[in-house]
């Protein structure tokens, strides 16, 4: 990306190579392939610097549109403070009930606690659904379920319960975004605080 600098002011933006006209000369697009960094700057071209240091995580956060400055002799593109996503839900108010927006009390915006436990939920329940069939088998057949199935069947609902109490108690959003967060130990096995859901060995 590059930017047009007239005046000491970013007056156009460019996404790609294309022709333009600066001043009474009409550039072709080739000049941004054969002419050097200098040479474009001559003629006020200059491509355009990223800083990325107020760039956050979306899953985590809502980051505000990149803005552009021209100073020191370069374009910068960099991003403002981000805002934390909500973490509970925001729940109607009297008003909004007075209003017709809802019945005060209830869900209007799900936090991400509330999203985060019912991802949860469906995991766990998309892995006991590789087991059910032992358990419809004891129904209908009398089979007896294997020990190991029982036991780890256990485990991954004890460790659910486990995973979404520590998502509850969670006090902020950063605090939820280090439950999530994965790091390398010396033994090079990658984890997390939150944990992951026992896995059936093969």
């Amino acid at each position: 990306m590059w930017g047009l600098v007239e005046s000491g002011s970013i007056t156009k933006l460019i996404n790609k190579p294309k022709g333009l006209v600066i001043g009474d000369t009409r550039h072709s697009r080739k000049i941004f392939e054969l002419w050097s960094k200098s040479e474009l700057e001559a003629i006020g071209i200059y491509e355009v610097e990223f800083d990325n240091t107020n760039k956050k995580d979306k899953q985590w956060y809502t980051n505000t549109n990149q803005s552009f400055a021209f100073a020191g002799g370069k374009i910068t593109a960099s991003y403002g403070s981000a805002t934390a996503k909500k973490h509970a839900d925001t729940l109607f108010t009297a008003q909004d009930e007075t209003d017709g927006l809802g019945t005060e009390g209830e869900v209007k915006v799900e936090g991400l606690k509330t999203v985060l436990i019912r991802n949860l939920k469906k995991q766990a329940a998309g892995i006991l659904q590789d087991t059910d069939w032992y358990i419809v088998r004891k129904a209908d057949a009398g089979t007896a379920v294997p020990s190991a199935i029982t036991n780890h069947r256990a485990a991954v609902r004890t460790k659910a319960a486990e995973m979404e109490t520590a998502i509850t108690n969670a006090s902020d959003t950063p605090a939820l975004e280090t439950l999530y967060t994965y790091t390398e130990k010396e033994d090079k096995s990658v984890t997390r605080p939150l944990g992951e859901l026992p896995r059936l060995e093969s």
